[in-house]
């Protein structure tokens, strides 16, 4: 087990490769109470097409099946997977993003009958063909509630919007015709693929000691048995440089407008110190340009053209990124003509160094403090070991930005060729 003590934040890592490719890292933090554990696979929404080396063919899997594939890894032959972790009084839950998919507990008690009750339900798939044509009933209805819901809609409505070919176009969720085409078998070959040890991390962080915790993992994991390791290659259509549409509007039953705006990445491919460098530079940029502290955000707020719900987001992998921008408006066209008025002035006038250098501090005042919640410190860190980066570089990427460097990442990133809106108006 290796060691590695990052004095600036004064945090341990243990990290270890098990013999069946399982990565584990664990955070110790003495005097805490809680633990939280991640289990992540390597695996979701837009790996639609892959293939494992020695195979001629690739396989195409319905849409919605990472998503589909969590929901049945609680489907137990035994007790519920949730009647389990209840029993030893932790909260636990997973989710399917485009880039991956993780089951996560907390406790304060019973941590090594939790992490067994987390390490076996994951590890010991059980489908049936009735089980799997239930599940496409529930799933449907969670199809269906989304599709009432206005944020849900923008959000996806402007992602389709900007992504011509790129899975990301495709809710995480599928929909009702392609989850329909899910059966036993296709979920097996799924899970088989991307669940295997070598495609997969756990990252434990809290008050727990780590050489009894790596003892109890190594035990759990040798004594199950898993096919040989193979590499997994991905295909992902390519994609254009221009959004798919500039501008859609949509009508629903929503009581307030919805305003989106979003700006896909030109650069794209990027891993390791690059994304992570990218990935600080845009959201501090972002911060200046449309944070609670800006001035822009109180100007829209006291015109009384946007609420508290107002926000920014940006996304990045190594195969894509973009960013969003918006929320409830009682008029997205001024909204949308304001925003990019902005945007275009402060990308010819150059971003003012106040603004830079609050934000840029204020995002390192957050990764100081970030260590202090170990829900944090798995959710970050799994995030960026995926992205061939590590959390503990943040603070060194995030002081070595210069406001020439976000000038020139306005000036590439905002581009009226990368950007899209979407609107939802009531229907009435």
């Amino acid at each position: 087990m290796n060691k590695t003590t990052y004095s600036r934040v004064r945090e341990t890592l243990y990290e270890e490769t098990l013999d069946n490719g399982l990565k584990v890292y664990l955070f110790p933090k003495p005097g805490f109470a809680q633990v939280q554990a991640m289990f992540t696979t390597d695996y979701g929404s837009v790996d639609s097409h892959f293939r494992l080396s020695g195979e001629a063919d690739v396989t195409h899997v319905p849409d919605g099946i990472a998503h589909f594939l969590e929901h049945k890894m609680f489907e137990s032959k035994d007790e519920p997977v949730f009647t389990q972790f209840a029993r030893y009084g932790a909260s636990m839950n997973a989710f399917t993003s485009f880039s991956q998919t993780s089951y996560h507990f907390s406790a304060t008690d019973h941590i090594d009958e939790n992490m067994r009750v987390l390490l076996d339900f994951v590890q010991d798939p059980y489908f049936t063909d009735e089980n799997v044509e239930k599940e496409k009933g529930i799933i449907e209805q969670e199809i269906r509630m989304g599709e009432d819901n206005p944020d849900v809609t923008a959000y996806y409505g402007l992602l389709k919007a900007m992504y011509q070919k790129f899975p990301l176009r495709i809710k995480v969720i599928g929909s009702v015709e392609s989850i329909r085409q899910i059966d036993k078998e296709t979920l097996y070959r799924c899970y088989n693929t991307f669940y295997h040890p070598s495609n997969m991390m756990l990252c434990v962080a809290g008050g727990f000691e780590p050489e009894p915790m790596m003892d109890l993992i190594r035990n759990n994991q040798k004594a199950k048995s898993f096919g040989p390791v193979s590499n997994i290659l991905r295909e992902y259509p390519q994609e254009p440089a221009p959004v798919a549409k500039r501008e859609t509007v949509i009508k629903q039953s929503v009581s307030q407008p919805r305003c989106l705006i979003g700006w896909k990445d030109k650069k794209t491919g990027l891993t390791g110190e690059s994304l992570q460098r990218q990935d600080m530079l845009t959201s501090v940029i972002l911060d200046a340009l449309f944070g609670q502290s800006s001035p822009f955000y109180h100007q829209l707020i006291d015109d009384e053209l946007i609420d508290q719900h107002f926000s920014w987001e940006y996304e990045i992998t190594p195969h894509y990124g973009y960013s969003l921008v918006g929320g409830n408006t009682k008029d997205p066209k001024q909204l949308e003509e304001r925003i990019q008025s902005f945007v275009n002035d402060i990308a010819t006038k150059g971003l003012p160094e106040e603004w830079f250098g609050r934000c840029q501090k204020k995002m390192m005042g957050w990764f100081m403090t970030m260590f202090d919640a170990p829900g944090q410190v798995t959710r970050y860190f799994t995030a960026y070991n995926l992205r061939k980066a590590n959390v503990f570089n943040l603070f060194d990427a995030l002081s070595e930005l210069t406001l020439e460097d976000a000038n020139a990442r306005l000036r590439e990133h905002f581009d009226s060729v990368q950007c899209s809106t979407f609107i939802v108006l009531p229907n009435r």
